[in-house]
């Protein structure tokens, strides 16, 4: 096993500090740009900043929000169960995916709170006025929850006090999956878009959690290691290659889960029918075909199978093309759910609704990876002890 490990550690690559401080600046330069995007935005109103339309009032900006959420719960979960149970092969990873968690919902929240026309609003009505009818005033009360609680339990990992650390890690993982669940059921309560209503949105959510987390840990962890040019130590090793399995599984899941959900569409009215044409052989069929599912899902289960978890440059690159294909199925999920205009047929209305993202929406996005980008950096800067496998867990 140690053999096979030196052998694919990229050795050759040598990344020097100064190397990683531009790598810095190049994330904050992103940052900024989201930021200034979003100023942008409220100068001159969203309305003309962002894509949006009364027909389409959900852009990019709501899928990649929901994107970085989802990987957060991912790994928020994972780490839970790591650090729960102990003595387990992602246990070595669970520190970075706290941070990671962290960092993710952080970025969830620069996007979404540049995305919104009134930004400030947001934290006072959750307070304020409360609506505990509302699937969004629970998703973003438990997003926000989960954020306080995950910073708490990393501070307490800092200081070594593991045992309260470990019980505010799984409060977190709760307060992450039941959020995840009501951001699944934001578009699956709302029975005006049938390509979106039903039971099914919030699982699905859920096992795309696990599949973005596992990939973004892995990814994370082989790019650690490259900058910090340190060679892979077993336990490491295994850690990932057990991420890997969890791809594996989730990626065959959610494949079973999207056959069913065509199914289901070709079977139901003639709305869900249109809609499943668009990412069939519609606007949206390129999205759909080459970015979701064959990058997403066929290839980097293909390249996992073949080197049967043995490689980490290709676990790494499969987690890059999984992280890529959901990235692509939110966003083809919020746009099939409104391109069907909702009285197709009735005057003159075309049979699909145009959607082409703005440049502020693309800085907004260039924003939340930026920051995403940034954290992990800083982390890995200042925690290197923390993420290492020689502490007590």
């Amino acid at each position: 096993m140690k053999e096979n490990i030196t052998a694919t550690l990229p050795s050759r690559i040598v990344v020097t500090r100064p190397a990683i401080n531009i790598l810095m600046t190049v994330t904050i330069l992103c940052i900024l740009a989201g930021i200034a995007g979003g100023i942008y935005a409220q100068v001159i109103g969203h309305d003309h900043a962002f894509a949006n339309t009364r027909e389409m009032p959900w852009g990019m900006l709501i899928g990649v929000y929901a994107y970085f959420a989802i990987i957060s719960t991912g790994l928020c979960l994972l780490a839970a169960i790591s650090h729960l149970f102990g003595g387990n092969n992602l246990a070595p990873l669970a520190n970075r995916m706290v941070w990671l968690s962290i960092i993710s919902l952080l970025g969830a929240f620069l996007v979404i709170g540049l995305e919104i026309e009134n930004p400030w609003r947001m934290p006072l009505g959750v307070l304020l006025h409360p609506n505990l009818t509302s699937n969004i005033w629970w998703m973003g009360t438990l997003y926000g929850l989960a954020v306080g609680i995950m910073l708490i339990e990393f501070y307490l990992i800092l200081s070594r006090r593991f045992a309260l650390a470990l019980i505010l890690g799984v409060a977190g993982a709760v307060a992450e999956t039941l959020a995840n669940s009501n951001l699944g059921s934001v578009f699956a309560s709302i029975n005006a878009r049938p390509f979106w209503y039903g039971s099914q949105l919030p699982i699905f959510f859920l096992a795309c959690a696990f599949l973005s987390g596992a990939a973004a840990v892995v990814m994370f962890t082989h790019y650690s290691h490259v900058l910090a040019r340190k060679q892979m130590t077993p336990t490491v090793f295994s850690g990932m290659q057990t991420a890997g399995k969890v791809m594996i599984l989730m990626i065959f899941l959610i494949s079973i889960a999207n056959a069913w959900k065509f199914a289901n569409a070709y079977t139901g009215n003639e709305e869900m029918i249109l809609t499943a044409d668009a990412l069939v052989h519609g606007p949206l069929a390129t999205s759909f075909w080459v970015f979701e599912i064959a990058i997403g899902l066929v290839l980097p289960f293909a390249l996992m199978i073949a080197t049967r978890l043995n490689s980490v440059q290709a676990m790494s690159t499969a987690a890059l093309m999984v992280l890529v294909g959901q990235f692509f199925s939110r966003f083809n999920m919020v746009v099939s759910g409104q391109i069907v205009p909702q009285y197709y047929g009735y005057n003159e209305l075309p049979l699909y609704l145009s959607y082409l993202p703005t440049a502020a929406e693309f800085l907004l996005v260039i924003g939340g990876i930026g920051l995403v980008g940034f954290g992990f950096l800083a982390g890995e800067r200042l925690f290197p002890s923390v993420f290492s496998t020689d502490r007590d867990h």
